[in-house]
């Protein structure tokens, strides 16, 4: 086969275009993997449905979107909540309606477009409500960063050791962020992690039982979704936050490609594959997806804007997923090392509300502003919850519903 043949140049820019793709899954690995640690989850599995989802993403924006879908960081505080009260089917149960959420709002756009949505779901109940999900999860960081569980009430490890693995991972993640260059800049996390990581072999933290112990190529552990009425209710008013969210993402891939995604394939095309991939995921017990800034980055810098890309990322974290012993290595990372990631996690999911707000120019002072914003906190941070025989209704979920009822009922300044 010569230089000049035509298939030897094909086969060219597809080898190019695959290692391109690994590049891009190492991009979003840190963040990726980071959330089914933090929620008890298999990493394996948000592997599997984080490739599987960008690829059903994919068919249905019809390969026109360069964006990779991975774990979202908006539901870590319900699975965290879910899992310990309903098991992870139950909890699966409440992802998968969540999906079914950008579903419908994927529906309003295409019946009465993107200005429906703002005005029920504007910034003055957005901001707050993701406030909430990083605020709640405060005292989770700081236990595991401690050395303890996530609930404080078991000591895992030394508490002064742990801190600092914990602030070492914590430092080393903000540094990168600030100082890195290229694509270390990208992936602050997986720095972060490997420097916590470092100090814990050090000090004796980590236990490669698990590691010796599984096989090296082994099947996912699938856990399908169970009915749980309660789980819906709870975790469904939290889509909303995320749902808003994307409507930024895809302004932000444009503005990295040159091209107006919110017009060609159009904002309803990217939330319903949003949607129905993070409904996929829920029913094969991963964690509801997200499109992930930290690869639009990586577009911005290699300056591949070629959607294909993201397939070849997408068959690449799928054929991870049945690795066997990466899940087992990633789980051998200690509790102080992911609790000083999540310091910075949680407080930045919190800032993002808080940009939310700011970036809206609202009148937080105003009378109808004030009341909806200080309800959504105190309610959702305060543990408020509101229960009907078995039904029960608390925390981000009581926050997102009280939220959005009361900017539609009170009245507006005129």
């Amino acid at each position: 086969m010569s230089v000049s043949d035509p298939s030897s140049t094909e086969y060219h820019f597809q080898v190019k275009d695959c290692f391109l793709g690994a590049q891009m899954l190492f991009v979003a690995f840190g963040a990726l993997v980071l959330v089914p640690l933090l929620t008890g989850l298999d990493p394996n599995v948000a592997l599997f449905t984080a490739g599987l989802g960008t690829i059903v993403f994919q068919v249905i924006t019809r390969g026109k979107v360069p964006v990779f879908l991975a774990s979202s960081f908006a539901f870590i505080a319900p699975i965290i909540y879910g899992v310990q009260t309903w098991g992870i089917p139950g909890t699966m149960c409440g992802l998968a309606a969540a999906g079914v959420v950008y579903i419908v709002l994927s529906l309003l756009v295409r019946w009465r477009g993107g200005d429906a949505i703002r005005q029920v779901l504007p910034p003055v109940v957005t901001g707050p409500v993701i406030m909430v999900i990083g605020l709640i999860l405060a005292p989770v960081a700081v236990h595991m960063a401690m050395g303890k569980t996530g609930d404080g009430a078991a000591v895992l490890f030394p508490q002064t050791q742990s801190m600092i693995v914990g602030l070492a991972a914590l430092a080393t993640t903000i540094l990168v962020s600030i100082l890195g260059k290229g694509i270390l800049r990208l992936i602050p996390i997986l720095c972060g992690i490997g420097v916590g990581y470092v100090l814990a072999l050090f000090f004796g933290f980590v236990d490669f039982t698990p590691l010796f112990t599984s096989a090296w190529f082994s099947v996912p552990n699938f856990v399908l979704p169970e009915w749980n009425l309660s789980a819906v209710f709870y975790i469904v008013p939290i889509a909303i936050a995320p749902a808003i969210e994307h409507f930024g993402d895809v302004v932000a891939v444009s503005g990295v490609t040159g091209k107006d995604y919110l017009k060609d394939p159009g904002i309803k095309n990217t939330m319903l594959g949003d949607g129905v991939a993070t409904s996929i995921a829920s029913f094969l017990g991963g964690p509801p997806n997200t499109t992930y800034s930290e690869v639009t980055g990586a577009v911005a810098l290699t300056k591949v804007f070629n959607p294909a890309i993201m397939t070849w990322a997408a068959i690449a974290a799928m054929l991870l997923a049945f690795v066997g012993k990466l899940g087992a290595l990633l789980q051998t990372i200690p509790t102080p090392v992911m609790g000083g990631i999540m310091l910075l996690l949680f407080g930045a999911i919190m800032v993002v509300g808080l940009n939310t707000l700011v970036k809206s120019g609202d009148d937080l002072m105003e009378a109808r502003n004030l009341a909806i914003v200080a309800l959504i906190l105190i309610f959702g941070i305060g543990g408020m919850s509101f229960s009907a025989g078995q039904f029960q209704l608390q925390g981000i979920g009581l926050a997102g519903i009280l939220g959005v009822f009361l900017n539609l009922v009170l009245p507006r300044k005129r």
